[in-house]
């Protein structure tokens, strides 16, 4: 009997229908309430429904995922309750490792920042023309963000960063693909931070700037959910 080369592939195969059923969540391919089928995504994979039922089991564990009664598996939408207190202890955490961080970043710091920045800014032509790649847009996003916080000496409040971050991309993740016209005051409010940073303002006030910047997406968010809200 050969058990290990057999049980090694059933995890492979897992790996490989979770991959690509959470990169589809994430990116805003797979949108809220979009039902998986298990023989479709098995179809596609090559594969029996088995390892794809166990990834879905995972993606559930994650809560992006939800069994609906009669319907099965659903793509789990944004819980607004979740998403607003995660965001505003990452505002609160982030906006603190930023401004420790002033005095340590360098010019190269800043150039890659905005670096990244103008790239951010190449991808709205994108939206513009309706090709908008918002799994892109949002590394960038946190590449720039991650970028400034780096330096922060403070490594319990670099883990308290990450931690946020992680716990957004169980969330639902892509802000802009639900708020488009967040990604321009993004850009430009990056823009501002830097502009801030490099004229040398006191670490307080570049601290408030990058939480108040967190806080204004949670804002826009917070606002569309409740426009789509059914009324009574």
């Amino acid at each position: 009997m050969t058990p290990g080369p057999v049980a090694g592939v059933a995890t492979s195969k897992v790996e490989v229908a979770y991959q690509l059923i959470r990169e589809r969540i994430v990116s805003g391919r797979y949108t809220p309430g979009y039902r998986l089928v298990l023989g479709s995504l098995a179809k596609e994979l090559g594969s029996s429904t088995v390892p794809v039922r166990e990834a879905i089991r995972r993606l559930e564990a994650e809560h992006l995922v939800e069994f609906e009664r009669n319907v099965g598996a659903t793509v789990r939408g944004l819980d607004p309750v979740e998403y607003r207190w995660t965001m505003e202890t990452l505002a609160v955490v982030e906006g603190a490792a930023v401004g420790q961080a002033v005095a340590l970043l360098t010019a190269a710091d800043l150039q890659e920042a905005r670096r990244l920045n103008e790239l951010m800014r190449a991808e709205l032509a994108e939206l513009d023309r309706g090709d908008f790649d918002t799994q892109r847009f949002s590394q960038l996003n946190q590449r720039l963000h991650r970028t400034l916080a780096a330096p922060c000496p403070n490594p319990h409040l670099l883990d308290l960063v990450d931690r946020g971050w992680r716990r957004l991309s169980t969330l639902r993740t892509s802000v802009f693909s639900m708020v488009p016209d967040r990604t321009h005051q993004s850009v430009a409010e990056h823009d501002a931070l830097l502009d801030l940073i490099a004229s040398g303002a006191d670490a307080l006030v570049v601290e408030h700037a990058a939480r108040e910047h967190r806080s204004a997406t949670l804002r826009a968010v917070l606002a569309h959910e409740a426009a789509q809200a059914p009324t009574a």
